[in-house]
């Protein structure tokens, strides 16, 4: 295990651009309040490593933020948008929530994992997709959907999921 220490220089920590970014958000805190920039932290973090947290980062982000490590963990493992393994590039987080249960989520998984040759929790063989499950998206109108990236899908189908797979790249 490695934990960064408080008195380490913190432009070693990150890339210019990461720190940059980190740097927008703690800017949004009162002085004093940066470990408020914590969710946004991880995520840059995240997202300029492929996609998932390391305990390395995670100890890096708390040395940053001047927060002890045990108060990020806590961040990154209760908050589902946060990976701590490989993710495929297409990362499709399906709710499956009461109203997306009651709306056949469970054909939209059921389908999704014979498609793709993988159970939730999965990455395929070719790096491309990744299948998990997520409790409400917020979108129980347009029930059932899933997310990937930063884009929703409602009102899934197998066709749709079908078509909405088959046009990524």
């Amino acid at each position: 295990m490695t934990t960064v220490k408080p008195t380490e220089n913190k432009e070693s920590l990150f890339s210019e651009k990461v720190r940059a970014e980190i740097d927008t958000w703690v800017a949004k805190y009162p002085e004093g309040w940066q470990q408020s920039a914590v969710m946004a932290a991880l995520r840059i973090v995240q997202d300029d490593n492929a996609g998932y947290l390391t305990q390395e980062l995670m100890d890096q982000v708390a040395a940053y933020l001047d927060m002890p490590p045990i108060a990020v963990y806590e961040v990154a493992t209760f908050y589902s948008m946060y990976e701590h393994k490989k993710v495929g590039k297409h990362k499709v987080c399906v709710c499956t929530n009461v109203s997306c249960m009651i709306n056949g989520s469970d054909k939209i998984v059921d389908h999704m994992e014979k498609k793709l040759g993988i159970k939730l929790g999965e990455v395929t063989e070719d790096g491309k997709y990744s299948l998990k499950e997520v409790e409400c998206l917020g979108a129980c109108g347009g029930a059932p959907m899933f997310q990937i990236g930063t884009k929703y899908y409602e009102n899934l189908t197998p066709e749709l999921v079908d078509s909405i797979l088959d046009g990524l790249e």
